[in-house]
C-alpha cells in the first residue's frame, strides 16, 4: 500500500489544513492512531464546527477552546470510538454547544442532541453513512470536493475492522460507495490529508480482497482458528499490531460465513462444502 507519512505535529497548536479548516492533533499517539486523533475546526457563517473532539485529555480540550476563541457553534462526531468521543463531555460542558452524530449511536453512553441520517446536512457538511470500521461511522462531504473521511479511509494505514462493531461486508460496500463519488481530497481522522483519493481507495479494496483470498486458500487446506490464520497471513507483522490483525481476520471470516463460503465449529473455521449438483 502507498501509505503517506507526515512529521509529528506540534501539540495543542492549530494548523491550517485548507482554507476554512484547521486541525489540532491530540497527544494520543499509538500504533493504532499514528500521531494522534485529528480534531478539525471548520469555519461557517455562524461560527465553528468542531469535528471529532478527540480523547479525554484536559490539555487537548484547552487547546481546542483556545483555538476556537468562544466561536464553537456545534460539535460533530464521526463515530463513537473513545479516541474521538472522549473529550466531548468536557467540550460540551465548557461551550454548551449542541452535539451531532449518527442517529443510532454505537455507544449507549452517548446520544447526540441532533441525530443525523444519511444525506442530512449541517453547517454545509453532508452526512454519509459509511459503516465498516464502526456501525455509526459517518463521513462528511464539504465544499469543493473535500470529504472528512474520519477512520473509514486514512492515508497512513489500513483501517481496523473489529467485530462485533466492525463489519467487513459493510466496509467493502462503504469503500465501493466512495469510488462512485468525485471527491478530490480526504481529511481523515488520523494522519495527513489524502489528495487524489480514488487510486488509494481502489488499492484498499484490492488489499482486502487479497487478504480474503489468502484466507480462502488457507481454509481449503484444513480447519483453523482466527489466531492461526493471522499468524500465517501476518507472519512478519509488528507484535504490537497482532491483535488488530486478528480482529481483521475474524471480520473476514464472518463476511465469508455470511456469504456461504465458510463455516465455523466453535473457534475453528472451515471452507464451506459446495452443494452437489443436481442431475436433471
Amino acid at each position: 500500500m502507498p501509505f503517506l507519512t507526515e512529521p509529528e505535529p506540534a501539540r495543542g497548536v492549530p494548523e491550517d489544513v485548507i482554507p476554512g479548516v484547521r486541525r489540532i492533533v491530540a497527544d494520543n499517539p499509538t500504533p493504532m492512531t499514528f500521531h494522534g486523533t485529528n480534531t478539525y475546526l471548520i469555519e461557517g457563517p455562524d461560527g465553528l464546527t468542531v469535528l471529532d473532539p478527540g480523547p479525554d485529555q484536559p490539555a487537548h480540550v484547552r487547546a481546542v477552546l483556545g483555538a476556537a476563541d468562544g466561536r464553537i457553534a456545534r460539535i460533530l462526531l464521526s463515530h463513537t470510538h473513545h479516541d474521538h468521543l472522549g473529550a466531548l463531555p468536557a467540550l460540551r460542558a465548557a461551550t454548551g454547544a449542541p452535539t451531532y452524530g449518527f442517529s443510532r449511536s454505537g455507544d449507549p453512553r452517548f446520544v447526540a442532541d441532533v441525530g443525523l441520517a444519511e444525506g442530512d446536512t449541517v453547517a454545509g457538511l453532508t452526512a454519509l453513512h459509511t459503516p465498516g470500521h464502526a456501525p455509526d461511522h459517518l463521513c462528511f462531504a464539504w465544499r469543493d470536493g473535500v470529504l472528512f473521511s474520519a477512520d473509514h479511509v486514512m492515508a497512513w494505514s489500513t483501517t481496523v475492522v473489529s467485530p462485533p462493531g466492525g463489519d467487513m461486508r459493510a466496509y467493502f460496500a462503504s469503500l465501493a460507495r466512495l469510488l462512485e463519488r468525485d471527491d478530490r481530497l480526504y481529511l481523515p481522522g488520523h494522519g495527513p490529508p489524502l489528495p487524489d483519493p480514488h487510486p488509494y481507495v481502489r488499492d484498499l479494496l484490492a488489499h482486502r480482497r487479497h487478504r480474503e483470498n489468502a484466507i480462502r486458500r488457507a481454509l481449503a487446506s484444513g480447519p483453523a482458528d482466527a489466531t492461526r490464520l493471522m499468524e500465517k497471513l501476518y507472519s512478519k507483522l509488528n507484535p504490537t499490531l497482532r491483535r488488530a490483525a486478528e480482529r481483521n481476520v475474524l471480520a473476514h471470516l464472518l463476511k465469508l460465513e455470511a456469504e456461504g463460503a465458510a463455516v465455523r465449529d466453535g473457534d475453528l473455521w472451515s471452507a464451506a462444502q459446495k452443494a452437489p449438483g443436481r442431475i436433471c
